[in-house]
């Protein structure tokens, strides 16, 4: 396992790149700490894949350097850098049969049959695939592939990092909880240094101890889950994680007090901003208080998913969303009201720390 190190990595597809839009990935500066498990998360485009790619060596950075445990590898071959990686489609062997395919990278590195029946034993049961050991690759359905692939990541034990580039894009749902479920056993058990690149809030927070969220080519916040939800870095963070996401209301400000519409919300500190910056209001739709004191709205749609009621409103001319409980009421002349300790002030879509 590998402490991996960031050192002013950029990256460009086009050559001679000038200005920051030039960039696909932004300069990033990190460390991730031998044996962490961490997430990748991002839309479609923000760079993670090619931060993915840097680390395996598929990539050379147009800039920076990538250390392991403080040894410079930027020049490396992705065979020197002793990873693991796994694709989002599966990359398989179809003439071997399930056990040589996983077996392929032990007997590689010239590992004794006997350790290689074991471990590969071992890899078989956690992917379902048991019963399917001596069957060839090439008539399997995609998503049994894939977790050959998944699996031929994970059998060895002594690698730096294992890799994964949205590895469970072909995998059906209930399985993806499985795996997941089992990527995490396995990685306190053995205590990998994981990376895992996905679009999905969900396999990053139940995957991941620290969640890495990218936009536009940079780092906008690393954090654990409940640092993601509670504070977002921003206002991107706050969109992208929790559903529906943050709500996002831009605002005047007077002193302690957010201007939206007409309407004063006391946000209990004067944060000290240029005049010339956009300043926004955030608050997570759990934190909106429907009832019949407070600012006045106009519901416009509920929404009953199980469990709670998603309430869709107007105040102050801005569409919000708040969540209630499966019996809450919807009072018929709402009212709204907002958590004080649950509101966060971004100035040009980055949080204001209270007290700045």
């Amino acid at each position: 396992m590998a402490r991996i190190t960031l050192d002013r990595i950029r990256h460009a597809y086009g050559i001679r790149p000038s200005a920051p839009n030039d960039y696909a990935l932004r300069e990033v500066n990190h460390e991730w700490n031998e044996g962490g498990a961490y997430a990748l998360l991002g839309p479609s485009g923000c760079g993670k894949t090619t931060l993915l790619n840097i680390i395996s060596g598929l990539l050379h950075p147009s800039e920076g350097r990538i250390l392991f445990d403080g040894q410079d590898v930027t020049d490396l071959p992705t065979e020197a850098r002793n990873i693991a990686q796994v694709f989002q489609f599966p990359v398989v062997y179809d003439t071997m049969t399930v056990f040589d395919n996983l077996a392929f990278p032990l007997r590689n590195r010239g590992v004794a049959e006997m350790d290689v029946k074991r471990r590969v034993d071992e890899i078989l049961e956690m992917t379902g695939l048991a019963d399917r050991a001596g069957r060839k690759a090439q008539g399997l359905t995609a998503d049994q592939k894939q977790k050959i692939s998944l699996g031929r990541g994970l059998v060895r034990n002594d690698v730096n990092a294992i890799l994964f580039d949205e590895p469970l894009t072909v995998i059906d749902p209930h399985m993806k909880w499985q795996l997941r479920s089992q990527l995490k056993k396995l990685h306190r058990q053995f205590g990998f240094t994981m990376v895992y690149v996905t679009h999905d809030q969900t396999e990053a927070l139940t995957f991941a101890n620290t969640v890495v969220v990218m936009y536009d080519g940079q780092i906008v916040q690393i954090g654990t889950p409940a640092e993601l939800f509670e504070k977002p870095s921003h206002t991107f963070v706050g969109y992208f994680i929790g559903s529906p996401g943050m709500n996002v209301l831009p605002m005047q400000l007077d002193g302690s007090q957010a201007v939206i519409g007409g309407e004063s919300v006391d946000i209990g500190f004067a944060p000290a901003v240029a005049s010339t910056s956009r300043i926004e209001l955030g608050i997570r739709p759990e934190f909106v208080r429907l009832g019949r004191e407070g600012h006045p709205v106009t519901i416009t749609k509920v929404e009953d998913i199980g469990r709670q009621k998603i309430v869709r409103a107007t105040f102050a001319g801005q569409s919000i969303a708040a969540i209630l409980a499966e019996d809450g009421e919807v009072p018929a002349e709402a009212r709204v009201s907002f958590d004080p300790a649950a509101i966060n002030i971004y100035a040009d879509s980055w949080r204001i720390e209270k007290g700045a």
